[in-house]
């Protein structure tokens, strides 16, 4: 008995030991930097912190309060935030896990503190859970609050960072949720930020706990390259440096490495290998202006001096210095022919640009008393101001709502001129429509074209940076519904919503009489459940536009809806599993021929456990024709409404978005199969023609690998073929080995596999 008592004092000690030093490390980075000296409230705050979690322990095993320590220290370090933060940081969990309420925070530590405090703790756990539409409602109220103090959404990507460097404690499902998630809003709303060191770090623990496998395949393959990308950085920086030290300049110059996740990003997209990946290295040269004013002509002097050295890639020149993007970054980017025969990118800024484009607009920020923000915030209140733009539509889809934030407040930015010559920043991709809403929603609701550089186009022109444009207006013009199609602002998109709706609602109110009486008369109890079936039925994905064909009589109920409601439509029977796997394939007749018997979740079933997908079980679960998922890639499961289990790939983007929306439905997937059966996969192929190419490429895939070709299809063109391999394999594998076999075949120059 004895001897327990001492190792749970010994464990104890040691813990305390841990906290304190956590701590003490906390204290004195934050006495490091350039902020106020405000120990007292923060130790305050600490001591607070340690009493409310006392006994609590995160599923690593360590004491909680570690986990609002190390918040607290990436607020201090990695965003060079101050003792508000700090505070905010080290109490951030007190609210949600424990009896203290917003009051009791306010009443300790004052209101700022309490705000942010309450901000962060309504959006704990994550953006969604499974009731979407409470906690979209939530995810407003956060970016509310975001507008009062930025410091919220900062301080919950640091929290969101160390959550992602401690997932291993994890089941396999929570990963890939909190792994999507991240790389859904919280590394787009780092980037926003100018955060560019979290973002990437963010993007990479994402893609670790995703795709283990390809995360640790490329890392080896950056190590295996690393001498040769050394070597080339050498020889390429050599005479640069010396003309950078013939001119007096103070200067450091840094070899970029593009980032495993990156890396594969671009692999994917592009369907190429490690090897086919030409910007893994760019260059970045820091200069210390001599003078604070200059600093934008000696960046431009080391530009010119640059081009004299190597030739320069002409469309590959962009100034982000005299044009910053919105999250404040400046630099030129010039492309630059190396001696070795490559291209490289090389990024000119100044030490200060550089400390904004790496912590972003909080590496400057500074508080009085009564913690208000100093300077400027410049672009920051343009970014908060489209935030309270979309919390202005009315009642959008939890979704609908995240998507509009993703493709107004993370898109690359557009800089048009108006008629006058006035500048309006604008997300890539925007049409003459979207500035027209921009300008004045009046404008918007009577525009009929517009000219751009002086010559007519329609509404739905996509906009160029420096473009001069002018909006034509007409008062008999009114808003047409198709303008959803290609509006792409949040304020255009609800704006024409909020009238559309407004419209719709005399035909909504009809088509529910209708939908009613039509029930009533067919003895159908009008449930929810009815009405997702009928939705379902009509490839309508709201129930409120189901309403509206009712009501313009663009659906008209009959004796089919009440069979779909009633079970009546039975899949017609179809051939058995054998040696083909016809659901993957392209044929969506085949698809739907193969329905079989689903497997369904219980409310007992264990979400934790990874569900087995084996040779005798495929055809329990559902397979979209999103992403093609076949043995070997990465999946997840779904749990969809019906209760069954769809499978994705890991990386679809279909399956981004439910584990963003729908985190607590995702279910880890295993393949299990043993080459007893067959999927499509597709290579493309291209390359010079030649006599008996296409020989040897049949040869090689059916004689020597024995795999069975389903279709082949080549066209040639002045010498330069292009084809596509449709095969029947067991797995990914085997896509490999056949790509590996036919990238030995002389003249074939590109082998992408495309599904």
């Amino acid at each position: 008995m004895e001897e327990q008592r001492n190792t749970v004092n010994e464990r104890e000690t040691a813990e305390e030991k841990l906290v304190n030093g956590a701590f003490q490390n906390l204290l004195d980075s934050y006495l490091a930097s350039r902020h106020r000296k405000k120990t007292d409230i923060i130790t305050k705050a600490f001591n607070f912190a340690r009493q409310a979690h006392k006994g609590v322990r995160r599923l690593s095993g360590e004491p909680y309060i570690m986990h609002p320590i190390a918040v607290a220290q990436i607020a201090c370090s990695e965003m060079g935030l101050g003792s508000t933060s700090i505070c905010a940081a080290l109490l951030h969990d007190v609210v949600e896990d424990t009896d203290y309420t917003v009051e009791d925070i306010e009443n300790i530590f004052g209101a700022r503190i309490a705000l942010i405090v309450d901000g962060l703790t309504k959006i704990s756990g994550g953006i969604f859970g499974d009731q979407t539409s409470a906690q979209a409602e939530n995810f407003k109220k956060l970016l509310l609050t975001m507008s009062n103090d930025i410091r919220v959404i900062l301080i919950k990507i640091c929290d969101r960072l160390h959550n992602m460097r401690t997932l291993d404690s994890q089941p396999a499902n929570k990963q890939y949720k909190i792994a999507g998630e991240t790389l859904y809003i919280y590394a787009p709303l780092a980037n926003r930020l100018g955060l560019n060191k979290i973002k990437t770090e963010l993007e990479n623990l994402s893609f670790k706990f995703e795709h283990p496998e390809r995360y640790a395949a490329i890392e080896h393959q950056l190590q295996s390259t690393q001498d040769s990308r050394d070597m080339l950085f050498d020889k390429f920086t050599q005479p640069i440096r010396k003309v950078l030290d013939d001119m007096g300049v103070s200067y450091q110059i840094k070899a970029r490495v593009k980032s495993p996740y990156s890396i594969w990003r671009k692999m994917e997209a592009k369907h190429i290998t490690f090897d086919q990946i030409y910007d893994i290295l760019a260059v970045r040269i820091i200069l210390t202006p001599k003078d604070r004013n200059n600093e934008v002509d000696e960046c431009f002097k080391i530009y010119t001096t640059l081009c004299k050295i190597y030739k320069s890639h002409p469309d590959r020149v962009r100034d982000w210095i005299n044009t910053p993007k919105a999250n404040g970054y400046q630099a030129i980017h010039v492309t630059l022919m190396s001696r070795q025969g490559r291209w490289i990118e090389v990024q000119i800024r100044s030490d200060r640009m550089d400390e904004v484009a790496e912590q972003g607009f909080a590496a400057h920020w500074k508080y009085k008393e009564g913690n208000e923000i100093m300077e400027d915030e410049g672009e920051l209140s343009n970014w908060l101001r489209t935030i309270k733009d979309i919390l202005d539509d009315p009642q959008p889809d939890a979704m609908d709502f995240l998507d509009a934030i993703k493709m107004n407040l993370f898109a690359s930015e557009i800089f048009v001129f108006t008629p006058k010559g006035e500048i309006k920043t604008m997300p890539a991709g925007s049409t003459a429509l979207d500035l027209a809403f921009l300008l004045h929603t009046e404008l918007g609701v009577h525009c009929i074209g517009a000219k751009v550089n002086h010559k007519l186009v329609p509404l739905s022109h996509k906009l160029d940076s420096g473009d001069q444009v002018e909006i034509l207006t007409s008062n008999s013009q009114r808003v047409q519904p198709s303008w959803m199609n290609f509006a792409t602002t949040a304020k255009a998109k609800s704006k024409i919503q909020s009238i559309l709706r407004k419209e719709g609602r005399e035909l909504q109110k009809k088509g529910e009489q209708i939908l009613k009486d039509f029930l009533k008369n067919n003895s159908i109890e009008f449930t929810p459940a009815v009405t997702d079936t009928l939705c379902e039925f009509h490839s309508i994905d709201k129930y409120d536009r189901l309403l509206a064909a009712i009501g313009d009589r663009s659906v008209i109920l009959g004796e089919k809806d009440v069979d779909e409601i009633n079970g009546r439509h039975k899949p017609a029977s179809g051939r058995k599993w054998r040696k083909y796997v016809p659901f993957l394939s392209k044929d969506k007749g085949k698809q739907e021929e193969n329905k079989q018997n689903y497997f369904i979740v219980t409310e007992g079933f264990n979400r934790k456990k990874p569900v087995y997908i084996t040779d005798d079980s495929i055809n329990q679960f559902v397979f979209r024709q999103c992403c093609h998922p076949i043995p070997g890639d990465d999946v997840l499961g779904f749990i969809d409404r019906k209760n069954r289990i769809e499978i994705h790939k890991r990386s679809c983007p279909v399956a981004s978005k439910l584990k963003s929306g729908y985190g607590n439905r995702i279910l880890d997937a295993k393949w299990d199969m043993h080459k007893r059966l067959l999927f499509d996969a597709t290579i493309a192929i291209r390359g010079i023609d030649r006599i008996g190419m296409l020989n040897e490429v049949t040869k090689v895939i059916s004689e020597q690998l024995n795999v069975n070709i389903h279709k082949i299809t080549i066209s040639c063109d002045q010498g330069i073929f292009d084809g596509s391999l449709e095969l029947l394999v067991h797995d990914r594998d085997d896509v490999k080995v056949i790509m590996k076999k036919l990238k030995a075949i002389k003249g074939l120059q590109e082998i992408k596999q495309t599904v």
